[in-house]
C-alpha cells in the first residue's frame, strides 16, 4: 500500500500506478533471482516502477493525448531522488485513504477501492468478499478510478473545516471492512485478514 500510494502521488493516475508497480514486481522476480535483492528493495521497486510508467505512456495508443503527462513524468524522473534506503520513502497512505473514501464515490465502491489500493487485496479476493463475479468487481474498480480522474477528486488530506465529515466517511469504510471480515460468508465465519486490514488502516489515521 505504501509504494502504491507514493506512485499514485507521483503519477496522478491510479491505473498507471498499479500497472507500473506490477511491471516492477515482475522485473524484480527476474533481477533479484539473478543478482540478489538490492540494499533498498522498496526504493528499487519505486525507481523501476517510475521507468515502467514512462515506458507505458510512450507505448500507449493515445500517446498524443498523454504527451503532457509523459513530459511531466520525465521531469519527475530527472528531479526525484533515488532512495538509498527504504526509510526515506514518504508515507502517502493517509492522502490515499481520503481519496478512496471521497463522498463523490458510492459507499460500496469506497470499500472496494480501499481494499484494492491500500489493503493490497486482489480483485478476486474483493469480489469474494462482496459475493460478486471477479469481472464485475474489476469493472467497478475501473469505473471508480475513472470517476476520480474525471471529477478531479484531489489526492490530499482534507483541511480542518472538512476533516470531521471526511473522517467519518473513512471510519465508516473501515468499519464496513472489519464487519465484512467478522461476518464473512461461506465456510469461514471470520476472515481475520479483513479484520486485521481494517485495524491496520485505522492506525494510519493516528
Amino acid at each position: 500500500g505504501r509504494l502504491l500510494a507514493e506512485l499514485i502521488r507521483r503519477l496522478g493516475d491510479f491505473q498507471l500506478a498499479e500497472d507500473s508497480l506490477q511491471d516492477a514486481a515482475e522485473s524484480a522476480l527476474v533481477h533479484w533471482a539473478r543478482n540478489g535483492p538490492p540494499r533498498a528493495p522498496a526504493g528499487w521497486l519505486l525507481q523501476v516502477a517510475r521507468r515502467k510508467a514512462i515506458d507505458r505512456l510512450r507505448r500507449a495508443a493515445n500517446f498524443r493525448a498523454k504527451q503532457a503527462q509523459y513530459a511531466q513524468l520525465l521531469d519527475l524522473e530527472a528531479q526525484e531522488p533515488d532512495f538509498e534506503d527504504d526509510g526515506g520513502i514518504p508515507d502517502e497512505r493517509l492522502r490515499l485513504i481520503f481519496t478512496c473514501c471521497h463522498p463523490a464515490l458510492d459507499e460500496p465502491v469506497r470499500v472496494a477501492l480501499t481494499l484494492r489500493t491500500l489493503g493490497g487485496l486482489t480483485t478476486g479476493e474483493i469480489a469474494s468478499a462482496f459475493v460478486v463475479g471477479e469481472e464485475a468487481m474489476a469493472q467497478r474498480l475501473v469505473r471508480a478510478r475513472r470517476k476520480i480522474a474525471a471529477a478531479g477528486i484531489p489526492y490530499e488530506v482534507p483541511d480542518a473545516t472538512q476533516w470531521p465529515a471526511r473522517l467519518d466517511a473513512v471510519l465508516t469504510v473501515l468499519y464496513l471492512i472489519f464487519n465484512e471480515g467478522y461476518a464473512a460468508a461461506g465456510e469461514t465465519y471470520i476472515r481475520t485478514d479483513l479484520c486485521e486490514e481494517a485495524i491496520r488502516l485505522a492506525r494510519i489515521l493516528d
